[in-house]
């Protein structure tokens, strides 16, 4: 049985993701920062069905110690899904240097340390890694500079692990369109929402389950690397 490390996999995409692989036979290793809460109680749901499948590890994917422990608590693992994310608004003008560290540290940086400090144990497991990526990756959302660049950042990470770690490990990249929508700082009003939607060719949004399909899809393609795909309704004809 093999086993699967979901980084921010305690909410929204990241708990289909956690709820589909392990539907699928995967054991689970569940990340989560913040929302440790929410992680225990989708842990406890999972090995209320099957004993002893799910665990949690905790970790703070800003601080470099954090995340080395995090790598060392692995001791075996066939699937690393890089999700957890940092999404805000920030134009250019109004963007610090501690927004630059908070999204590009969570971003880019620890899925680019997670994939290196775990590649040895996925190379001896013919295993992969999935990075989850997003459509503005290849054209910019407006008033989100640094979270633009790091979604660059981790597609060409997800095609550079591709070439440097094959062909013992796949790297594949999953870019999700409108999904879910934003919360908190984020989150936009009803017009924006309406506008959003009738740039979509398929006029809806998609959900958690499409991307977390995609990943199970992936994660069982066995000779498919360096690639990335976009669930995104049809989103990107019309940017």
């Amino acid at each position: 049985m093999k086993t699967a490390l979901i980084t921010g996999g305690a909410a929204r995409i990241g708990a289909q993701i956690v709820k589909t692989l392990h539907h699928n036979q995967f054991n689970i290793i569940i990340h989560c920062n913040q929302s440790k809460d929410k992680a225990q109680l989708l842990c406890d749901e999972l090995n209320s069905i099957r004993a002893n499948s799910v665990e949690i590890v905790l970790g703070n994917l800003n601080n470099i110690d954090e995340l080395d422990s995090l790598v060392s608590s692995i001791k075996s693992i066939d699937l690393l899904v890089n999700n957890a994310s940092v999404f805000y608004p920030k134009s250019v003008e109004d963007s610090e240097m501690k927004d630059w560290d908070d999204v590009i540290n969570i971003n880019l940086k620890a899925p680019f340390f997670l994939s290196k400090g775990l590649s040895k144990t996925l190379s001896k497991n013919d295993g992969s890694i999935i990075n989850i990526i997003d459509i503005h990756s290849e054209r910019p959302l407006k008033k989100h500079a640094i979270y633009n660049i790091s979604k660059a950042g981790l597609k060409m990470l997800t095609q550079t692990l591709a070439k440097e770690l094959a062909p013992r490990i796949r790297v594949n990249g999953v870019s999700p369109g409108s999904i879910l929508w934003p919360q908190d700082s984020a989150e936009i009003s009803e017009d924006d929402k309406n506008l959003m939607l009738e740039r979509i060719a398929l006029h809806r949004q998609g959900s958690p389950q499409d991307i977390a399909d995609t990943v199970l899809f992936l994660a069982n393609s066995n000779y498919i690397t360096g690639q990335i795909i976009n669930i995104d309704g049809g989103r990107t004809l019309n940017q």
